[in-house]
């Protein structure tokens, strides 16, 4: 058996995202599985140390995993060559300054997105790295969530026929934190620490239309605070000074037209916590994280209006759920497994920093478009 040990340094990793998806479920479920297997008798096993700035939150996240390294200076780790990837998950804010001191350390990096708090910032870390000759890449979680995959092969097999549009709901409400504890840190509502829902999420739609329906080519954004106080972490209330909400439409370059509602102010009446329905000449499909409904042309009902009567089709009764056809794991998780193929085994990997830069360039336009009240062109980075 020939194993591939992977020194990784996992930044950030007692936040949310960090701890839960990408140290339990994604690096720490890899460990337990044996590593990736690359070939007959071959395996890339990760090897992270855990770095943060709450040495409690550190052991506490050792303990649960049975990762031994830990620390809280993050220049020591990158000082040492066992080391060969870096990983960020931190708050945006603090993303680019390590990241470029991990590539002047020579490390191949990955990250959360979005990677940086501007456009110009992130393609500087993209020239960074690839100019050092440095493999990187950025988190684009949602290509693999099976709701999405379906959608994927369901285009490959021409059921849409000519795709026509696009229509995303996200979100769910977020507790305002006074008597119920919010299910989301503070920081994601002040404009001053990098928060705001179009920053977030936007990111996440520019990769998902791009590599899944068309290149955006313009984009309308309204966004939109309509909490305007919180309460924080320690009980003390707070001004929300970004936006919680965000209303997006966005034109392909191939003619498709997506709407996205994006929202931490909405009460959930939908499949799941993202839904997106995607509707063309021959067939219609509506997609949740995992779940994915189709209606084909010939099943299609005929309605006519009449506010008059009670309506005698049931619309939810013509459309049939898609098997499963694949096995999905944690989209994070496949993500990570493809990273370390493509570190140790070159294998491609088209997900880099640049179109992470991408996403950030979509959100920035996204503001910019709500400031100006306009339509707004996205260029080619």
């Amino acid at each position: 058996m020939k194993q591939h040990t992977v020194g990784i340094i996992m930044n950030g990793v007692t936040g949310r995202m960090g701890t839960n998806q990408h140290l339990l479920r994604s690096i720490a479920e890899i460990i337990k599985q044996g590593g990736v297997k690359v070939g007959a008798g071959e395996t890339i096993m990760p090897d992270p140390i855990l770095i943060g700035r709450d040495v409690n939150k550190l052991k506490r996240l050792c303990d649960l995993t049975g990762i031994t390294k830990m620390s809280t200076d993050l220049d020591e780790a990158l000082a040492n060559p066992y080391f060969s990837i870096y990983f960020d998950a931190q708050t945006t804010g603090r993303r680019a300054d390590a990241v470029k001191a991990a590539i002047k350390a020579g490390k191949h990096i990955y990250c959360e997105k979005p990677i940086a708090v501007s456009t110009e910032s992130a393609m500087e870390l993209y020239d960074l790295a690839t100019q050092a000759g440095l493999k990187n890449g950025v988190v684009q979680d949602k290509l693999w969530l099976p709701g999405i995959v379906k959608i994927k092969r369901l285009i490959e097999q021409g059921f849409f026929g000519k795709i026509l549009s696009v229509r995303g709901e996200f979100g769910y409400w977020v507790f305002e934190g006074d008597n119920i504890a919010a299910q989301r840190p503070s920081w994601n509502y002040r404009k001053e620490d990098d928060g705001g829902i179009i920053v977030d999420m936007l990111c996440h739609w520019r990769y998902v239309l791009d590599e899944v329906f068309g290149e955006v080519k313009s984009v309308s954004c309204l966004g939109a605070t309509h909490i305007p106080t919180r309460v924080d972490e320690n009980g003390n209330q707070y001004e929300c000074t970004a936006d919680d909400s965000a209303y997006a439409t966005f034109e392909l370059k191939n003619g498709v037209i997506a709407h996205f509602n994006s929202s931490w102010t909405v009460r959930v009446r939908r499949d799941d916590l993202l839904t997106l329905q995607v509707d063309g000449t021959k067939g219609s499909a509506v997609a949740g994280l995992r779940e994915c409904y189709i209606q084909h042309y010939g099943n299609t009902p005929k309605p006519v209006w009449n506010p008059d009567i009670a309506q005698p089709i049931d619309f939810f009764g013509g459309w049939s759920k898609v098997p499963e056809q694949e096995v999905h794991d944690n989209a994070f998780k496949v993500q990570w497994e493809l990273f370390l193929k493509h570190v140790v085994k070159d294998e491609p990997f088209p997900w880099n920093l640049k179109a992470g830069a991408k996403g950030v360039q979509l959100a920035e336009k996204g503001l910019e478009s709500w400031a100006k009240r306009a339509w707004v062109d996205v260029p080619e980075l």
